[in-house]
Protein backbone atom coordinates (compact mmCIF):
# COMPACT_ATOMS: atom_id res chain seq x y z
CA UNK A 1 0.00 0.00 0.00
CA UNK A 2 1.16 3.28 -0.71
CA UNK A 3 0.01 6.39 0.36
CA UNK A 4 0.69 10.14 -0.68
CA UNK A 5 -0.56 13.47 0.31
CA UNK A 6 0.49 16.47 -1.57
CA UNK A 7 -0.25 19.83 -0.45
CA UNK A 8 0.18 23.85 -1.35
CA UNK A 9 1.20 24.85 2.09
CA UNK A 10 0.96 23.32 6.01
CA UNK A 11 -1.97 25.74 6.60
CA UNK A 12 -4.18 22.63 4.90
CA UNK A 13 -3.72 21.09 8.39
CA UNK A 14 -3.61 24.30 10.51
CA UNK A 15 -7.58 24.21 9.07
CA UNK A 16 -9.33 21.04 10.53
CA UNK A 17 -8.88 18.95 7.83
CA UNK A 18 -10.51 15.06 7.17
CA UNK A 19 -9.31 12.82 8.42
CA UNK A 20 -7.87 11.42 5.38
CA UNK A 21 -5.28 8.75 6.70
CA UNK A 22 -7.13 7.08 8.95
CA UNK A 23 -6.57 8.63 12.18
CA UNK A 24 -5.60 12.66 13.43
CA UNK A 25 -2.61 13.99 11.65
CA UNK A 26 -0.84 14.48 15.00
CA UNK A 27 -0.47 10.83 16.08
CA UNK A 28 1.83 9.54 13.56
CA UNK A 29 5.11 9.56 14.24
CA UNK A 30 6.69 12.21 11.53
CA UNK A 31 9.80 13.30 10.16
CA UNK A 32 10.13 17.15 8.97
CA UNK A 33 12.57 17.22 5.93
CA UNK A 34 13.26 20.89 6.25
CA UNK A 35 15.95 21.57 4.11
CA UNK A 36 13.89 23.34 0.98
CA UNK A 37 13.49 26.28 3.47
CA UNK A 38 17.02 27.14 3.49
CA UNK A 39 16.83 28.00 0.21
CA UNK A 40 14.63 31.38 0.66
CA UNK A 41 14.88 34.45 2.40
CA UNK A 42 11.82 34.74 4.40
CA UNK A 43 11.28 31.86 6.69
CA UNK A 44 8.39 33.09 8.36
CA UNK A 45 6.17 29.96 6.97
CA UNK A 46 8.56 27.91 7.75
CA UNK A 47 9.03 29.36 11.60
CA UNK A 48 4.99 29.36 11.77
CA UNK A 49 4.79 25.48 10.24
CA UNK A 50 7.44 24.29 13.28
CA UNK A 51 5.14 26.07 16.09
CA UNK A 52 2.17 24.12 15.03
CA UNK A 53 3.67 20.87 15.14
CA UNK A 54 5.10 21.67 18.46
CA UNK A 55 1.80 22.93 19.61
CA UNK A 56 -0.67 20.81 18.55
CA UNK A 57 1.88 18.08 19.85
CA UNK A 58 3.07 16.36 16.66
CA UNK A 59 5.73 13.66 17.50
CA UNK A 60 7.90 15.49 14.76
CA UNK A 61 11.95 15.14 14.30
CA UNK A 62 13.32 17.45 11.99
CA UNK A 63 16.08 16.28 9.78
CA UNK A 64 18.09 18.79 6.74
CA UNK A 65 18.66 16.23 3.68
CA UNK A 66 22.44 18.02 3.41
CA UNK A 67 23.44 16.49 7.01
CA UNK A 68 21.51 13.28 7.50
CA UNK A 69 21.91 11.27 4.30
CA UNK A 70 22.18 7.06 3.20
CA UNK A 71 22.07 5.07 5.82
CA UNK A 72 21.69 7.35 8.30
CA UNK A 73 18.83 8.87 7.02
CA UNK A 74 17.46 5.39 6.26
CA UNK A 75 17.50 4.20 9.35
CA UNK A 76 15.44 7.05 10.61
CA UNK A 77 12.79 6.81 7.95
CA UNK A 78 12.40 2.85 8.44
CA UNK A 79 11.55 4.24 12.23
CA UNK A 80 8.79 6.62 11.12
CA UNK A 81 5.38 6.64 9.74
CA UNK A 82 5.12 9.94 8.04
CA UNK A 83 7.75 12.13 6.27
CA UNK A 84 6.57 15.50 5.75
CA UNK A 85 8.62 17.24 3.10
CA UNK A 86 8.75 21.31 3.71
CA UNK A 87 8.81 23.49 0.86
CA UNK A 88 10.94 26.38 0.29
CA UNK A 89 13.69 25.96 -2.91
CA UNK A 90 12.66 23.30 -5.43
CA UNK A 91 15.99 23.39 -6.83
CA UNK A 92 17.72 23.26 -3.36
CA UNK A 93 15.38 20.55 -2.30
CA UNK A 94 15.63 18.31 -5.31
CA UNK A 95 19.63 18.66 -5.48
CA UNK A 96 19.14 17.62 -1.80
CA UNK A 97 17.37 14.63 -2.91
CA UNK A 98 19.65 13.36 -5.31
CA UNK A 99 22.74 13.49 -3.16
CA UNK A 100 21.06 11.92 0.42
CA UNK A 101 20.06 8.95 -1.43
CA UNK A 102 16.26 10.02 0.11
CA UNK A 103 14.81 9.40 -3.19
CA UNK A 104 15.68 5.27 -3.33
CA UNK A 105 14.98 5.38 0.45
CA UNK A 106 11.63 6.62 -0.42
CA UNK A 107 10.76 4.46 -2.86
CA UNK A 108 11.85 1.69 -0.82
CA UNK A 109 9.65 2.44 2.09
CA UNK A 110 6.46 3.73 0.43
CA UNK A 111 5.01 0.19 -0.18
CA UNK A 112 6.23 -0.79 3.62
CA UNK A 113 3.43 2.18 4.85
CA UNK A 114 5.67 5.18 4.82
CA UNK A 115 3.35 7.58 4.27
CA UNK A 116 5.06 10.98 2.33
CA UNK A 117 3.70 13.82 2.58
CA UNK A 118 4.78 17.34 1.31
CA UNK A 119 4.18 20.55 0.32
CA UNK A 120 4.86 23.47 -2.05
CA UNK A 121 8.43 22.28 -3.08
CA UNK A 122 8.10 19.08 -1.03
CA UNK A 123 4.80 18.27 -3.35
CA UNK A 124 6.47 19.58 -6.40
CA UNK A 125 9.78 17.60 -6.36
CA UNK A 126 7.49 14.04 -5.62
CA UNK A 127 6.27 14.65 -9.80
CA UNK A 128 7.90 13.58 -12.75
CA UNK A 129 9.80 17.20 -12.80
CA UNK A 130 10.17 20.30 -11.27
CA UNK A 131 9.67 22.06 -14.73
CA UNK A 132 6.40 23.67 -12.87
CA UNK A 133 9.44 25.96 -10.58
CA UNK A 134 10.04 27.60 -13.79
CA UNK A 135 7.24 28.60 -14.98
CA UNK A 136 6.70 32.76 -14.34
CA UNK A 137 4.92 32.72 -11.55
CA UNK A 138 6.94 30.37 -9.25
CA UNK A 139 9.98 30.88 -10.85
CA UNK A 140 11.92 33.22 -7.80
CA UNK A 141 14.29 31.43 -6.29
CA UNK A 142 18.28 30.08 -6.93
CA UNK A 143 18.28 27.12 -9.08
CA UNK A 144 21.66 26.03 -7.41
CA UNK A 145 23.12 24.95 -10.89
CA UNK A 146 20.86 22.74 -11.04
CA UNK A 147 19.95 21.60 -14.63
CA UNK A 148 18.35 18.14 -14.79
CA UNK A 149 15.13 18.75 -14.25
CA UNK A 150 13.66 14.95 -13.38
CA UNK A 151 12.32 15.03 -10.44
CA UNK A 152 11.31 11.14 -8.49
CA UNK A 153 8.23 10.13 -10.52
CA UNK A 154 6.31 9.51 -6.69
CA UNK A 155 2.85 10.64 -8.75
CA UNK A 156 1.97 10.84 -12.73
CA UNK A 157 1.47 14.13 -13.00
CA UNK A 158 2.56 17.78 -12.41
CA UNK A 159 1.28 20.49 -9.79
CA UNK A 160 1.30 23.84 -9.64
CA UNK A 161 0.16 25.30 -6.30
CA UNK A 162 -0.55 29.08 -4.40
CA UNK A 163 -2.78 29.04 -7.08
CA UNK A 164 -4.11 32.38 -7.74
CA UNK A 165 -7.22 33.22 -10.84
CA UNK A 166 -4.44 36.06 -11.90
CA UNK A 167 -1.52 32.91 -12.91
CA UNK A 168 -4.60 32.01 -15.17
CA UNK A 169 -3.00 32.64 -18.54
CA UNK A 170 0.59 31.51 -17.34
CA UNK A 171 -0.75 28.38 -16.69
CA UNK A 172 -2.96 27.71 -19.28
CA UNK A 173 0.17 28.70 -22.05
CA UNK A 174 2.30 26.42 -19.70
CA UNK A 175 -0.43 23.17 -19.58
CA UNK A 176 -0.79 23.18 -22.93
CA UNK A 177 2.78 22.69 -23.37
CA UNK A 178 3.65 19.86 -21.29
CA UNK A 179 2.36 16.40 -22.27
CA UNK A 180 1.59 15.37 -18.62
CA UNK A 181 -1.51 16.21 -16.69
CA UNK A 182 -1.74 18.64 -13.91
CA UNK A 183 -2.92 18.97 -10.85
CA UNK A 184 -3.93 22.63 -9.58
CA UNK A 185 -4.14 23.56 -6.15
CA UNK A 186 -5.46 26.25 -3.45
CA UNK A 187 -4.06 27.05 -0.71
CA UNK A 188 -6.89 24.96 0.94
CA UNK A 189 -6.52 21.91 -1.06
CA UNK A 190 -4.66 18.90 -1.65
CA UNK A 191 -3.92 15.60 -3.51
CA UNK A 192 -4.34 12.19 -1.99
CA UNK A 193 -2.96 9.73 -4.04
CA UNK A 194 -3.62 5.62 -2.04
CA UNK A 195 -2.36 2.70 -4.09
CA UNK A 196 -2.71 4.76 -7.67
CA UNK A 197 -6.23 5.87 -6.90
CA UNK A 198 -6.33 10.03 -7.27
CA UNK A 199 -8.39 12.20 -4.77
CA UNK A 200 -8.84 16.13 -4.21
CA UNK A 201 -9.18 16.89 -0.79
CA UNK A 202 -9.86 20.04 1.44
CA UNK A 203 -12.16 23.19 0.49
CA UNK A 204 -13.22 24.13 -2.72
CA UNK A 205 -14.15 22.49 -6.55
CA UNK A 206 -10.97 20.88 -8.60
CA UNK A 207 -9.51 23.50 -10.63
CA UNK A 208 -9.41 23.18 -14.40
CA UNK A 209 -7.81 25.76 -17.08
Amino acid sequence: MSTILLLSTARFLMNNPPEVLGRPFNTFKMVHITTASKGVSDTAYFERNRKFFKEHNYDCTEIDLDHTTGDDLKKVLEKTELVYVEGGNTFLLMKSIRQSGFEKIIKELLPKGLIYMGASAGSYVACPTIEMALWKHQDKYSHYNLTDLTAMSLVPFLMTVHYKPEYDQILKEKISQTPLPVKILTDEQGILMRDGKVELIGKGDEIIL
